[in-house]
């Protein structure tokens, strides 16, 4: 399955984000995101089988986190874009200060905080 269908569950993203937080066992995971036992597991074997989560086992609990590198499929459609919105953004960043700077001090951004 690649990573866009794993991510396309709401359930499977909502597992995702909780674990975003910190590694987490199931019992905690159905507890946090009011899901079955069973629903939960299943969501949790379709994120380790894409490698989107990682498991180790801790007596008799599994624990899941989320892994090092997931998802490269995503990422690498995603990394391009990213790209350009953050040169983008960069130069929007750029503009505002040098406008700013253009401003009298009374209309400067950091003294109209100030009030």
């Amino acid at each position: 399955m690649d990573g866009f269908t794993v991510l396309a569950d709401p359930t499977r993203r909502r597992v995702v984000d909780a674990l975003a937080d910190g590694e987490s066992d199931v019992s905690t995971l159905v507890d946090r995101l009011s899901l079955s036992q069973s629903l939960t597991s299943k969501h949790l074997k379709v994120l380790r089988d894409a490698g989107v989560v990682a498991v180790r086992i801790d007596g008799p609990r599994r624990v899941y986190r989320l892994s090092d590198q997931p998802l490269p499929d995503v990422i690498a459609w995603i990394t391009p874009y990213y790209r350009r919105w953050s040169r983008g953004l960069d130069r929007l960043t750029e503009l505002l200060s040098a406008e700013d700077a253009d401003l009298p001090p009374a209309n400067r951004k950091e003294d109209s905080d100030a009030e």
